[in-house]
């Protein structure tokens, strides 16, 4: 768990990391090399959850050694289905870090939402309803395991 004293806002208790796949912990489908030694230090402290439509149709290759949820996405309103993902885990308790069109709700919902700017671009409304912008995913990983840094962005 993970938690965040904002001054000027309400605490946060972090129970769930929950990760769009495509753009954000991945490139062209492949996991960024660089994030498995991350993604093993966070699943100490908070449970970690992947949502993806697997396009490329090798998410689980990819994550198979990692300490994780895998959640694949039906076809049709991918963005609800990540809202609601995140509303049965309990959304105060959610940090959430996407990066397209669909991660908006679910960012916009989440406790935390972090959006992402990084190969792939970023849709603009997802941008809006961040609370934090990162431009990688290793800066917003390592937000999380050090929140402190946080304090800052989010206070009042």
């Amino acid at each position: 768990m993970i938690q965040i004293s904002v001054p000027g806002s309400d605490d946060l208790t972090l129970k769930y990391l929950v990760l769009d796949y495509n753009g954000t912990i991945a490139f062209d489908g492949k996991l960024y090399d660089v994030l498995k030694p991350l993604l093993v230090e966070l699943s100490d402290v908070i449970e970690i959850h992947v949502l993806t439509a697997d396009t490329f149709g090798d998410v689980k290759q990819q994550i198979e050694d990692l300490p994780l949820t895998l959640y694949i996405l039906s076809s049709g309103e991918q963005d609800k289905q990540k809202q609601e993902y995140v509303i049965k885990l309990g959304k105060e308790n959610c940090a959430c870090i996407g990066n397209g069109r669909n991660d908006k709700l679910m960012l916009k919902e989440a406790g935390l939402g972090i959006a992402l700017i990084q190969e792939e671009g970023a849709c603009a409304q997802t941008l809006i309803a961040a609370d934090i912008i990162c431009k990688t995913i290793t800066s917003a990983l390592e937000l999380l395991l050090h929140p402190k840094r946080m304090i800052a962005t989010l206070r009042v």
